[in-house]
């Protein structure tokens, strides 16, 4: 298929997350890539006159790139089906499956993969039943450290590593300001890699996986998205048997999810080889800091000719073709 088959592509990105400022990057990054390659694309914010135009003039496909809830949480997917504009990604079901953490973790771990012991907390019964007799059961019960983060949500916000008990009260709520379910894990001692998943066509691959090595020591927020804050490898530095594990952890969790065209699955991988898998990510970013663009990168390909190849699927998906 040329490009100019597509037609008119619309990139979503913005939205009314927390992520916003980030969709909006990953939103122009990837829309200079088509234009490279030479693709007709808007950048659209889903806001209150994206249906009404959506109505009158159809696009022809639609790249979502809103990150955090409306954009990853199946809501988007929802209207875009009802719309019957067809989408690349995971349809709604998979996409609220795989948003909300500690269900995404019961269904890799149901299919056989090391996910981490994890406790979930809302906010309310946080505050009703007696933080502190919480925080002192969530020490004894999981030890520490411990690693914090709202339930649904991404690119780290409210996530904090724990080292002692006194510093969890400030983690909590820190957390619960991003969401009002908090996901308690025992903190995972390792290499952090993140794995991509593609499937244009052929079946589900794996990318190299990314080494990420922050320099303050954690992946957070401002970890991710500045430039030169963290150092990547890729492929990542691990043997060949292990490099070899964290790409069928990542496919064994895209299929388990039921996902679809891409995504992104994080993981940590232990001193002795043992891979533990944390989360994915359906509509994973793609700035300049991005952890897919640098896989796609790193196995030779284009990402302009990656996103034509992922569009000309999905809109022959919504046609029926």
């Amino acid at each position: 298929m040329h490009v100019t088959d597509l037609g008119h592509v619309v990139v979503l990105a913005g939205g009314l997350s927390h992520e916003r400022d980030v969709s909006l990057r990953s939103g122009t990054r990837v829309a200079e890539e088509l234009r490279s390659v030479g693709v007709d694309v808007e950048v659209r914010d889903a806001d209150a006159s994206f249906v009404a135009e959506a109505l009158r003039t159809p696009p022809d496909v639609v790249l979502p790139l809103l990150h955090g809830e409306q954009g990853e949480d199946g809501s988007l997917r929802t209207v875009l089906d009802l719309l019957s504009v067809p989408y690349v990604g995971a349809d709604p079901v998979a996409s609220r499956t795989a948003f909300d953490k500690p269900i995404a973790n019961g269904v890799a771990a149901a299919a056989g993969l090391a996910v981490p012991q994890s406790v979930v907390l809302p906010h309310a019964m946080f505050r009703d039943l007696g933080a502190q007799v919480l925080l002192d059961g969530l020490v004894s019960s999981l030890g520490l450290p411990l690693a914090v983060q709202p339930a649904r949500g991404g690119s780290a916000l409210g996530a904090s590593i724990v080292h002692d008990a006194a510093e969890l009260p400030s983690a909590m709520v820190g957390c619960f300001a991003y969401g009002q379910d908090a996901m308690v894990q025992r903190f995972v001692a390792g290499t952090e890699v993140a794995v991509a998943v593609v499937d244009t066509g052929g079946g589900p691959r794996a990318l190299p996986p990314v080494e990420i090595v922050p320099d303050g020591g954690f992946y957070d927020y401002q970890a991710r998205y500045t430039a030169g804050a963290t150092e990547f490898f890729v492929p990542a530095r691990l043997p060949a048997p292990v490099l070899d594990e964290v790409a069928r952890v990542a496919l064994t969790a895209h299929a388990a999810l039921g996902l679809r065209d891409l995504s992104r699955s994080d993981m940590i991988v232990a001193p002795d080889g043992t891979v533990t898998w944390l989360e994915v990510n359906v509509a994973p970013g793609m700035t300049e800091t991005s952890l897919v663009p640098l896989a796609v990168s790193g196995a030779g390909l284009d990402l302009g000719t990656l996103v034509v190849e992922l569009l000309a699927q999905a809109q022959a998906r919504g046609t029926g073709a």
